[in-house]
């Protein structure tokens, strides 16, 4: 959520950032709910004085008076502010300077590493490794999970928690905190991440209170909403694993076959929590891409660096880079991981603050990065390390925590 105060003083700018979005949000009848819920709370506050007065006075009369007056206003200013917390909610967030502007079609790509595999064979893709090494079951997944459903097993089960515990154990030594948070987490926690509420029907809803969660950012931010840090308790570096739950409505007709879009997944998410210092969360930026860079190339596959369009970016986010990974069965680069800026958009919402060496209180900035998802980095890693007889090169990284080098078909 921006500052309705640097929404009136900027409106020029928020107007840039709400078109170049595409967003749906009336800025004209949010700033007159404004004038009108400032102009309600000033009369409302001095009707409260008055009536403190005739309280003092024990005048009777005046007081049943003024509380009538004071229902009626209350209740006319929380209708304001209902609608007012709404239209506020539905305000993106702002665009830094090298946020592309456009669609899709608009995204830059800043770089690529590592060298694309050469095959002296045509190379299967992962739906058909998968079978012959008897470490996928799509159909009994469908049979018994429905749609995008699936089943890893042997050793497609181990090479799936040796990337997520390696990328895990890589973020612990770069001084991370390990977290395992829940994955149901309350409608707050959704609307101060910044999910909703435009991605609302991406969610598992349990209840009207309780959905599944998309990603672990969600109750990593949220785990300390309405508290206020000192400033050297910043800034905090959190690495969370958990199951991530996406309905993929928005999805339909896309990739619908093999584990590149499935409904349930595990991932193992950065987010780190800062001072309000813009350059110092650049810094952060730049340190959380390097993580999973490095995650990447440890692994030895090659991939791309994508700086995403303001219409293909999240809502909640001032800037995102994707590392889009080769895939040699979809002979192209897939999106594998995302990272973003966000200022102080969640942590306003969430009510995350600090005070700053002059004991001010201010609102943090936050950070969040996919460090790796699984199983979808198992088609990259499949499929870039085959042999002409289906087998797979498991990398050396792994190889600790699969116990094994190599999967042969059965």
């Amino acid at each position: 959520m921006l500052d309705i105060n640097f929404i009136r003083d900027n409106l020029d700018q928020v107007k840039k950032a709400v078109e170049a979005r595409k967003s749906k949000v009336d800025l004209d009848q949010l700033l007159k709910l404004d004038g009108e819920r400032r102009e309600l709370i000033a009369k409302v506050d001095e009707l409260r004085a008055k009536r403190n007065t005739a309280a003092k006075d024990r005048d009777i009369e005046a007081g049943k008076k003024i509380k009538a007056e004071l229902d009626n206003l209350e209740k006319h200013l929380k209708a304001v502010e209902v609608e007012w917390q709404g239209l506020m909610f539905l305000v993106p967030n702002i665009l830094m300077p090298d946020v592309p502007i456009g669609d899709a079609s608009q995204n830059k790509i800043i770089r690529k590493v590592g060298e694309l595999p050469k095959f002296s064979f045509k190379p299967k893709d992962h739906i058909e490794l998968g079978k012959l090494l008897d470490i996928i079951d799509f159909e009994r997944g469908v049979k018994v999970g429905g749609f995008r459903g699936y089943f890893l097993k042997n050793e497609g089960a181990k090479l799936h928690w040796a990337v997520l515990n390696f990328a895990l154990d890589h973020l612990i030594r770069k001084g991370f905190q390990a977290v395992v948070p829940p994955v149901i987490s309350k409608r707050f926690a959704l609307l101060g991440g910044g999910q909703f509420p435009w991605n609302e029907e991406d969610t598992y809803k349990l209840s009207e209170e309780d959905f599944l969660v998309g990603t672990a950012e969600i109750p990593l931010m949220a785990m300390h909403a309405e508290e206020t840090f000192d400033l050297a308790d910043l800034p905090k570096k959190f690495v969370g694993m958990s199951a991530c739950f996406r309905t993929e409505i928005g999805s339909y007709g896309k990739d619908t076959k093999g584990l590149y879009r499935v409904h349930e997944f595990y991932k193992v998410e950065q987010v780190i929590i800062s001072e309000a210092d813009e350059q110092e969360s650049l810094g952060f930026f730049e340190e959380l891409q390097d993580n999973s860079e490095e995650i990447l190339q440890e692994l030895g596959l090659p991939y791309q660096v994508v700086v995403l369009s303001s219409q293909d970016m999240g809502k909640k986010a001032a800037m995102t880079y994707d590392i889009e990974t080769w895939m040699p069965g979809r002979g192209s680069y897939g999106e594998t991981h995302s990272n973003s800026i966000v200022l102080d958009f969640q942590t306003r919402r969430l009510k995350i603050k600090y005070k700053d060496k002059d004991g001010q209180v201010k609102y943090c900035h936050a950070l969040n990065n996919t460090a790796l998802a699984s199983p979808r980095i198992l088609i990259a890693i499949l499929e870039n390390f085959q042999t002409k007889d289906g087998s797979i090169k498991i990398p050396e990284v792994l190889q600790k925590y699969t116990g094994f080098s190599e999967i042969t078909p059965k």
